[in-house]
């Protein structure tokens, strides 16, 4: 559900389930031409692309196109060579950062600044506490990051801000006043074959993003459900279709991934129908453009125009915490140890690292260790995994801003060994911020796998791509509901619930997007948790 979570999934028909007339649709069928891929692109401007061994329709197809009268397989073989990692240097620093004292007091430690922890630090500094806020990486933002990529800016982390409705305030700056969104739109279209299909496919594709929101008195698998009320639903609709294997295999093939662009999953055989997401209004595809998602950052730690930032707020970046060490006795602080040996002291802590981050390290990094409560929300609560590959081109040659591809299992068969992954890439988009950009999005073992390629990109190619899998401070990218959610329906509230000593006074408390009840996968879901622990530290106002 969600982000795109901490919004991260893509934004064609297989993510944008209320609105599904944003993307453009290619079939490749071998040998046969399909719609050529030259709608908007300058004649002779740009090479025809040479992706592994060129076969003789290859050297006949249109040299100034990117691929002329060939199919979609050539475009996603290019995927298979991941290129270079984009380094550090070209990381959006947001503004600068003061440095902690060891020796100084605070009133709270907050560990980690991704959309959680800003939201948490920043408002308990402009309260007046004073606040240091350890981030492990070099950056503010955690699986929020905007690099500058061609003319303009991409996300490798979170794309969308889900709704209008959902406003964050700095004074007399309101993010939901500001100029910076734009809305995804772009046209529908379908080249499957006969007409008939292709009605049949898009009735079908809309009926399964409707149902699929629905919960069943009897919590199953979002693919079961799906696939049991399509088929009656071709039964007594369209009767004759029923014995048409290889199209529902493409259609069903299709709405797996649509649910794996949701939660990040490698099947949707994974999910349960019985979920807790709730969506606020609004558009759930907003765009930050051109201003990137750091722009959030910017606003909440008062950096953004140049802003002085807060006073009361420390900030220690490449800061690891290693320990965090609490007692139940009132007269005690919270120590937090960081991976050089300094101890920093406070009356409380609020951790923010990812579910990813907890599944790996909660018995080394909390003394004493977590209750069996929390530890079981931990270990029950599934995290998924959204990657990216970003191709920026010299020129654009695509004519609308999203792309999904549908696979036929003759495609899947002339894939070679290692490109049997690209049968489970089925949607690129248009970087909203970098228009020269196309984004390739990938979920759950797909992902792994091609973050693991290592082959050289061709050199008339930029390219980056996502490591949140093996990035050892965010492991993974956004949580989602599994199959077993309704045997632990308050897992969620376990993972917040605080630590509290023996007169009752929080003293290690958690925020995320994963300890949202109902917003999780989301950014605004994780920064209302960081405001939801920054209150509790707050006198409560009538």
């Amino acid at each position: 559900m969600g982000i795109g979570s901490a919004g991260i999934g893509g934004p064609v028909c297989s993510t944008v389930p209320r609105d599904c007339i944003g993307a453009t649709w290619w079939r490749s069928v071998q040998g046969e031409p399909v719609k050529r891929l030259t709608a908007g692109h300058p004649q002779g401007t740009t090479r025809k692309h040479q992706c592994g061994p060129p076969s003789s329709r290859d050297r006949q197809a249109d040299p100034s196109v990117p691929y002329g009268d060939t199919d979609i397989r050539l475009i996603l073989r290019t995927l298979r060579i991941p290129g270079v990692r984009l380094s550090t240097n070209l990381c959006v620093e947001l503004g600068a950062a003061s440095v902690g004292d060891s020796s100084k007091d605070y009133d709270t430690i907050v560990v980690g600044l991704g959309a959680a922890g800003t939201a948490a630090s920043s408002t308990l500094a402009r309260a007046g506490r004073r606040v240091l806020a350890l981030e492990a990486q070099d950056r503010v933002g955690g699986r929020v990051h905007t690099v500058p990529l061609g003319d303009g800016v991409v996300e490798l982390g979170a794309e969308w801000w889900q709704t209008k409705t959902f406003s964050v305030k700095n004074d007399s700056t309101s993010i939901k006043s500001m100029t910076m969104f734009l809305s995804l739109t772009s046209m529908f279209r379908l080249s499957i074959g006969r007409e008939e299909d292709k009605a049949l496919m898009i009735e079908l594709i809309f009926y399964a993003l409707k149902i699929r929101d629905e919960s069943p008195a009897t919590p199953q698998s979002e693919g079961q459900y799906v696939t049991d009320r399509v088929l009656e639903y071709v039964k007594d609709k369209h009767p004759s279709a029923i014995d048409n294997k290889e199209f529902l295999n493409e259609f069903f093939h299709l709405m797996d991934t649509v649910a794996d662009a949701y939660e990040g999953t490698t099947s949707w055989y994974e999910v349960s129908t019985d979920s807790r997401y709730e969506e606020l209004g609004g558009n759930q595809y907003m765009s930050w453009h051109t201003y990137g998602y750091k722009t959030l950052f910017d606003i909440l730690l008062n950096t953004y125009n140049n802003g002085p930032g807060l006073p009361t707020l420390d900030i220690k970046l490449n800061t690891e915490v290693t320990a965090v060490s609490w007692s139940q006795d009132p007269t005690r602080g919270v120590t937090v140890t960081t991976k050089d040996g300094t101890t920093y002291t406070a009356d409380n802590v609020i951790v923010t690292v990812s579910l990813g981050v907890l599944k790996e390290r909660h018995e080394s990094l909390f003394s004493p260790q977590l209750n069996q409560k929390k530890k079981t929300a931990i270990d029950k609560i599934s995290m998924g995994l959204v990657g990216k590959i970003v191709l920026l081109y010299s020129q654009k040659w695509w004519s609308s801003n999203s792309i999904s591809f549908i696979w036929t299992s003759d495609d899947e068969r002339l894939l070679a060994g290692d490109e049997k992954w690209l049968y489970n890439v089925t949607n690129a988009s248009e970087s909203m911020g970098s228009p020269k950009a196309l984004v390739f999005w990938t979920c759950g073992n797909t992902t792994k796998v091609s973050t693991s390629l290592t082959v050289p990109f061709p050199h008339h190619f930029y390219v980056c791509r996502t490591y949140w899998n093996t990035n050892p401070f965010t492991r993974g990218t956004y949580s989602y509901d599994n199959l077993l959610t309704p045997q632990y329906p308050t897992a969620r509230s376990d993972l917040a619930e605080p630590l509290t000593d023996s007169s009752g006074n929080p003293r290690v408390l958690f925020a995320g997007e994963a300890t949202n009840p109902t917003h999780y996968s989301t950014v605004h879901g994780a920064v209302e948790t960081g405001y939801r622990e920054a209150a509790r530290l707050l006198p409560k106002s009538n």
